[in-house]
């Protein structure tokens, strides 16, 4: 499946069904009258977050929405027929936003099953039986019903991840998030070898959380250098970034200043994020060569730096140790002995 996380489309609510002009004509009622129904309501569009999508392509190929206008009103006062609200299903992490500037956020749907009415259908219109009065026995105006609304609008998926993973083109991100996840990146001896946002689920001590590596940043990626920044938005929602050094690449300290540099160019808060900052590919280098990086990086400002190998897994268990007090604490349950039980435990079927 393609990933894609921006699309624009249009969309457009339901108008309201026109009221009727009817009167009453039956041979053995002397007295006869308007008779005419309301119409019915137009549909609403509704977008709803739903688990199980993780990218927009969908949307490349179905650009136009409109729902279904709502019934005409009939004689015998009959009411037109309200017309269904259209969904629009979309993956959790979607933000809806105005095509007119292009950054106010009309909706941002975080949750799964979180739903909002982005455009209201049109109300029905008035049959002529309810102008009826003393005065206008016989009144012959109705209403057309209210006019349906419509706009273009942007979607842009930011992905939900607890952890966001950022460093060089060649960095060993790759092979990181393989060596600790169920996903199966592409893996090259070249740069950008990932070209779309991974999605990784990292299990470690009893404890699972969402891993997102993103294509590699270069200098001058906010500028567009490179595949540019755009990859960025989807760690803002992450609680800690992992920034990945090669250990044999460029100078470590180098690398670890363009790519905090990139990220305060961005903005959006993801110069404040917690981060951890790891040495990668620690099995092309001795012991001594890699203490002496770290403390380079300290003197430069990386705090805490820790050391790993994305190849043999060398250094994960601490890592990943670490990473979990950046985390919300599992939910656990008391047994009836006074045991502790986590919540994921399996519990036995039952039917209800």
């Amino acid at each position: 499946m393609h990933f894609l996380d921006q699309a624009k489309i249009y969309v457009r609510s339901g108008a309201g069904g026109p009221g009727a002009v009817s009167f009453r004509r039956e041979k053995y009622i002397e007295y006869g009258g308007p008779d005419g129904g309301d119409g019915g309501r137009g549909g609403d569009i509704v977008f709803e977050a739903v688990s199980g999508l993780n990218t927009l392509i969908d949307f490349r190929y179905t650009q136009h929405f409109k729902a279904a206008r709502g019934g005409h009103g009939m004689g015998k006062n009959r009411t037109g027929a309200s017309a269904k609200e259209l969904v629009i299903k979309v993956p959790v992490g979607t933000q809806i936003i105005s095509d007119d500037d292009g950054e106010t956020i009309l909706a941002d749907l975080t949750e799964p099953g979180q739903r909002i009415t982005l455009l209201e259908g049109g109300l029905g219109g008035r049959g002529n039986a309810s102008y009826k009065t003393s005065t206008n026995r016989a009144p012959r105006q109705h209403q057309p019903g209210e006019p349906a609304q419509e706009m273009w609008v942007w979607l842009r998926l930011k992905l939900l991840a607890d952890v966001g993973l950022v460093g060089l083109p060649n960095a060993g991100k790759s092979t990181f998030i393989n060596q600790i996840s169920n996903t199966r990146a592409k893996v090259g001896d070249y740069a950008f070898t990932t070209l779309v946002p991974k999605l990784g689920v990292v299990r470690h001590r009893n404890r699972e959380f969402v891993l997102a590596d993103i294509p590699g940043l270069i200098e001058g990626a906010a500028e567009g250098a490179g595949i540019g920044d755009r990859f960025l938005g989807h760690i803002e929602r992450c609680r800690v970034l992992i920034h990945l050094i090669d250990i044999a690449g460029t100078d470590p300290v180098e690398a670890f200043h363009i790519v905090e540099g990139e990220l305060a160019a961005y903005g959006a808060g993801l110069e404040e994020k917690p981060r951890l900052i790891v040495l990668n590919k620690i099995d092309l280098a001795d012991a001594e060569l890699a203490e002496a990086f770290a403390g380079e990086l300290r003197q430069a400002g990386a705090g805490a730096v820790h050391a790993v190998s994305g190849a043999t897994g060398q250094g994960m268990d601490r890592l990943l140790d670490e990473v979990l007090n950046y985390l919300p604490a599992a939910t656990t349950t008391e047994r009836p002995g006074g045991e502790v039980e986590d919540e994921e435990d399996e519990q036995p079927w039952s039917p209800l």
